[in-house]
């Protein structure tokens, strides 16, 4: 299952034509795979658009997808576990909830399909499965 990530799902919504949106274009249209919108990314989509008309039309387009919570108390405790190994490293991811959907994404063999650098560690030390374009 691929997990797209709030990033794409924006863009997506923009009409931007990044790689990553032509990448989930081609997965919805020619049905390459199961998407997973997770419950974080769901919240962060919605929130950022301007009207309650316009947030319920995107919802519903969302919920097609499997829609699947995120986090529970493993994931949070894994999530603080894997942040500390990156600080360790020398890296430090800027948003908690990127380390909870990368943990997730881990934790439950899924793909992340983004755009955005704080994942790029995940993939390199943690093991985090990308679909790259």
């Amino acid at each position: 299952m691929i997990v797209v990530d709030t990033t794409v799902w924006v863009d997506h919504l923009k009409n931007a034509t990044t790689p990553q949106v032509i990448c989930l274009r081609n997965i919805i249209t020619n049905r390459l795979a199961e998407l997973l919108v997770g419950d974080l990314i769901l919240c962060e989509v919605l929130q950022g658009l301007s009207s309650d008309r316009e947030a319920n039309m995107v919802e519903r387009a969302l919920r097609r997808f499997a829609v699947r919570a995120m986090v529970d108390p493993q994931t949070a405790s894994q999530s603080a576990a894997n942040y500390r190994a990156l600080r360790s490293r020398g890296v430090t991811v800027r948003k908690t909830i990127d380390m909870l959907i990368g943990t997730f994404c881990i934790a439950n063999d899924h793909a992340l399909l983004h755009n955005d650098r704080d994942f790029d560690p995940m993939e390199r030390h943690l093991g985090l499965a990308v679909i790259h374009h």
